[in-house]
């Protein structure tokens, strides 16, 4: 079967984690992200300009963030009723490694990582609304507890539902998503600088961590491989 002949079934992480031909690639919170150190801006451009050359990519229409020094590319379907991968990301994301290959764009896997803001919330919807209009977000996948840049741009917000008022603790977070071989490093690095573990009962998805003065952040893997060790 070829790309663009793919098919549109909706997969989870660890479906594309374990397909063959995906080194460069992590999935993280905000879809299957990889990064391609170009050197520089006029190399990351014929990149771009090979991607788009790919048949079928316009029917896919990967985000694509070019800077000095490197390219990062993202694939994810944002539809009325769904955001997530499909089983078409798969071969994308080989075709576009191949193009990378060509050009001799080495990909860096650990530069990859979303982040997203967790608000907890007793009353939710009003909430929402708030922030909603604040941001000029809308709702993710008709959720009521998502929000997301329409643009693409800026970081997604999460509204957690909380059942009684927690005075002695934040109630904004970040939530770093990581990919699935670095989370260990990076909870590691955030504990050396003065950070403390809070929760790791969800472990291996995600860690409950707080800085030296008790402001938490949550560092989060999605789907790693069932091979790779947590």
């Amino acid at each position: 079967m070829t790309y663009g002949e793919s098919t549109m079934e909706r997969i989870r992480p660890q479906r594309f984690h374990e397909a063959v031909g995906l080194e460069d690639w992590r999935v993280v919170g905000e879809g299957a992200c990889a990064y391609f150190r170009t050197g520089s801006f006029a190399v990351g451009a014929r990149f771009v300009q090979a991607i788009s050359e790919i048949p079928g990519v316009g029917d896919d229409h990967p985000d694509v963030d070019v800077r000095q020094a490197g390219v990062l590319v993202r694939l994810i379907t944002i539809t009325d009723d769904y955001y997530g991968l499909t089983e078409r990301h798969i071969e994308l994301a080989r075709r576009i490694s191949a193009v990378a290959q060509a050009l001799d764009v080495p990909a860096d896997p650990s530069a990859v990582q979303t982040v997203q803001v967790t608000v907890d919330a007793l009353a939710g919807p009003d909430v929402v609304a708030f922030w909603r209009a604040l941001l000029g977000y809308q709702e993710r996948a008709g959720s009521g507890e998502d929000l997301i840049d329409p643009h693409r741009r800026g970081a997604p917000f999460y509204f957690q539902r909380m059942d009684s008022p927690r005075p002695q603790r934040n109630r904004v977070h970040v939530d770093v998503w990581v990919p699935y071989d670095q989370a260990e490093a990076r909870i590691a690095a955030a504990l050396a600088a003065g950070g403390r573990l809070v929760n790791d009962a969800d472990a291996p998805s995600n860690w409950v961590l707080a800085d030296p003065e008790g402001n938490e952040a949550c560092v989060g893997v999605a789907g790693p491989p069932a091979h790779v060790p947590a």
